[in-house]
């Protein structure tokens, strides 16, 4: 577990990204993150994007695309991150039309496997991202999220599994990581305020357990532990410089 890098979701530092890519980048390698998670391009080509990162000693451990991106073609974010050198495609969200009711998340399991067919064959592997709306429907008990992993095999699609998401849900998010150590290769690590009107911050200044976290992922194929903030009281870089150095100090590095 110890070899499993800090990574940094760049959407935490879309409002700096916005306006200097690179000089995000390097700011997010200087705080000592080890890789990054994609939610933009910056615009750059493939080529020019993995220069970029190992300018900065990053690795790309994936990125997020649209659902309805990849299946008109995914063949473009299938090339993209081949040229980047990274192994993972991960479906952000899926939009209310296609998650109405638990037969819609059973018929979702098929259609998300179909494309990581795809992926598959291409030497990668698809994800789904889960936010707290696939714990609003059920079927017998069973989640959404669960409905839908049900219906998809493993080998087509991965778990990557938000802990605070999962939280927020009234789901135990260390029981999620271990439910889906089969699947769950990336796992969102991010913190929630106390209260009954919960919020984001920084790792380690909130109420999720990750110690339990962390040791319910012993025997499954995490490969990256990627830091995201959603929105931040204070400045996003700074934020994720306090999330950086707690969890360091939380996997005990």
């Amino acid at each position: 577990m110890s070899s499993i890098p800090i990574s940094l979701q760049m959407y935490t530092v879309r409002d700096k990204s916005a306006v200097d890519f690179a000089g995000t980048m390097r700011a997010v390698a200087e705080i000592g993150y080890e890789a990054v998670e994609l939610a933009s391009t910056g615009g750059l080509s493939a080529a020019d994007l993995k220069a970029l990162l190992d300018d900065c000693g990053l690795a790309c451990v994936g990125s997020h695309v649209g659902f309805e991106e990849l299946e008109a073609d995914p063949q473009p974010a299938i090339d993209y991150a081949l040229g980047l050198g990274t192994k993972w495609i991960t479906i952000p969200w899926l939009g209310e039309q296609y998650r109405p009711d638990a037969a819609a998340w059973k018929a979702m399991g098929p259609r998300l496997a179909a494309l990581g067919a795809k992926v598959k064959a291409a030497g990668l592997y698809l994800s789904y991202h889960n936010h707290s709306f696939e714990f609003t429907v059920s079927e017998n008990g069973v989640p959404g999220l669960d409905l839908l992993y049900a219906n998809a095999p493993a080998d087509l699609l991965g778990a990557e599994i938000d802990t605070y998401w999962v939280q927020h849900g009234g789901q135990n998010p260390a029981a999620y990581v271990k439910r889906y150590g089969n699947r769950a290769a990336l796992i969102h690590l991010k913190d929630m305020t106390p209260g009954t009107d919960p919020t984001f911050t920084e790792i380690g200044n909130g109420i999720l357990d990750f110690p339990a976290i962390f040791a319910a992922a012993e025997g499954g194929i995490v490969a990256a532990w990627i830091v995201e903030q959603d929105t931040c009281a204070r400045d996003s870089l700074e934020s994720a410089a306090i999330s950086f150095a707690n969890l360091k100090k939380l996997l005990g590095r």
